[in-house]
This record gives C-alpha cells, sequence and structure tokens, in this order.
C-alpha cells in the first residue's frame, strides 16, 4: 500500500501525485495539513526510511523560516525534533512517499521510480 503526505498548494506535490497517476500506481492521498503524522507514526517513518531526521523538515517551508530552525535543529535532541514535526505537518517536508518497504521525503522522479518498482519487491 502506498500513502504520500501532500500538501495541495504545493507544486511539487502535484507533479509527484501526476506523476504517480501516469504510471498508474494506486496510492492514497492524505492531507499532511490536516491528518499530518503524529509522533509515533514520524518515529516509525523516520526508522524505516533509513534517512537523517533533519531530512524530515520542510527547511524551505515559511515556518521552518520563521522560527529560524537552521539554527536551533543542531542543539535539539531527537525526541525534540520529533514533537515539533509532529506539532505542525507543514513543518514535515514534502511530498512524502511511504511504501511498504520504504519512506522518502521530497520527489525526485527517479528515487520513486524505484521505491514503487513492484519488481523490486
Amino acid at each position: 500500500m502506498i500513502k504520500v503526505y501532500y500538501y495541495s498548494k504545493c507544486s511539487t506535490c502535484r507533479k509527484a501525485l501526476k506523476w504517480l497517476e501516469d504510471q498508474k500506481i494506486t496510492h492514497t492521498v492524505i492531507d499532511i495539513k490536516e491528518d499530518h503524522p503524529d509522533e509515533p507514526t514520524l518515529r516509525e517513518l523516520h526508522k524505516k526510511s533509513g534517512l537523517p531526521l533533519k531530512r524530515f523538515f520542510n527547511t524551505s517551508g515559511m515556518i521552518y523560516r520563521e522560527m529560524e530552525l537552521s539554527k536551533k535543529l543542531p542543539d535539539m535532541s531527537e525526541d525534540e525534533m520529533y514533537e515539533l514535526l509532529a506539532s505542525d505537518g507543514m513543518l514535515v517536508k514534502r511530498p512524502l512517499l511511504v511504501t511498504d518497504d520504504t519512506v522518502i521525503p521530497g520527489f525526485k522522479e527517479e528515487t520513486w521510480r524505484e521505491a514503487t518498482d513492484p519488481a523490486r519487491a
């Protein structure tokens, strides 16, 4: 089951959803602003991704910049980062692709192609 956390006003999210539809890949869409992942979900997604936790932050977002998180993140514990990410879906990098095997923050066609390729399973 493939899930995509997205924000409807994000052009990259729209591009990613169009790509999935063009590839005829069945997926569930979750509005990251209205139904953002809670802290236990974020912990699970992060673990599954194998990526550094800071990759889950939407570094180009307005809230990230207003909170000056680029200065604060290096001194934060993982628990504090999870709590912050869970507080507002707009802090989470999107689109966020969730497959049975992996989690990928952001859209890069080649990476998504590899993650959604049924032959890979």
